[in-house]
This record gives structure tokens, sequence and C-alpha cells, in this order.
């Protein structure tokens, strides 16, 4: 499902800008085309300035593909995830990956703010863990070493975050 969600985007996003450049083009340079017909004689001459009718259907088309596509870039495609939780997911996934290298106490705890979206204070760990805390306060500095977690000093306590 994601994969289809950031492919439309992107073609949407191709759309936009291929309607802009054709916008841009054909306002700067239309086609200075004038025919004039006298009895069995035609004469073509160039005027600045004037659209032909193909001009028209191309401005046209270009711009509702335009307005569709800068529609669903500004409304629907933020409307699916917002940027923040897509970035979770992503921390989320190579999180995953890392828990897997480690032993079982620092294993539960990584999991445990893992769980609680990377950031967590120490003093909760014990009780979602079922680890003590001097084990709890080993394992964080083995991943703190590790650099695979951040302690911040707040009041009594400590904030830990995934990096």
């Amino acid at each position: 499902m994601e994969n289809k969600i950031h492919g439309r985007t992107v073609f949407m996003a191709v759309l936009f800008i291929a309607s802009v450049f054709v916008l841009g083009i054909k306002l700067l340079n239309p086609t200075p085309v004038q025919i004039f017909i006298e009895g069995r004689d035609t004469a073509i001459t160039q005027i600045p300035g004037f659209f032909t009718l193909a001009d028209v259907i191309i401005l046209v088309v270009a711009s509702i593909t335009l307005a569709i596509s800068g529609m669903y870039l500004l409304f629907f495609d933020s409307a699916e995830k917002p940027l923040g939780e897509l970035v979770l997911e992503e921390r989320k996934k190579r999180w995953e990956q890392i828990v897997k290298t480690l032993k079982d106490d620092q294993q539960k705890i990584y999991k445990a703010i893992i769980d609680s979206d990377g950031i967590i204070e120490q003093s909760e760990l014990p009780e979602k863990t079922g680890i003590s805390k001097s084990n709890v306060s080993r394992a964080l500095d083995l991943l703190e070493s590790r650099g695979l977690i951040e302690k911040r000093r707040r009041g009594m306590g400590n904030t830990v975050l995934l990096k």
C-alpha cells in the first residue's frame, strides 16, 4: 500500500512539473503564424503574440492538469500520512534491525524504547521490562556506549532517546 501512495505522489509531482513547463513554454513562445489567402495565392507570415487553436488547446489541457495535480499534492497527498509519522516508521524499521543484534536484557530495554516511539523516562523501564533498576542502568550504559541511545538528564531522572 505504501509504495502505491509513493508512486502516485511521484506521478502527480511529475505531471505538475510537466504542466508548469508546457505552460511556461507556450505562454512565452506562442506560435506566430498568420495565413493570407487572396484568390489562388496563399501567404503565411509570422506575427508575434498570437496563439493558434492548437496552442489554446495545449494551454487549457496543461492548465487543467496543473490544477488537478497541484490540488492532489496540496490536499490529498498530505492527508495520507504526516511527515513525522513517515520518519518514525522508517526509524522503527531501522531500530527493529538493530534490536536483533543485542543481548537479552538490552533487547527488552531497546524494544520498550521502540514501543514508546523512541523516547521514554528511564524510571519507566524497570516496570515495562521487568528488569531491575541497576541492570537497566548497566544496559543503558552499554547501549549508549554503542551509540544506539542517548540519555538526557531531566531533573532527578533521565530521558532515554533512540538514535
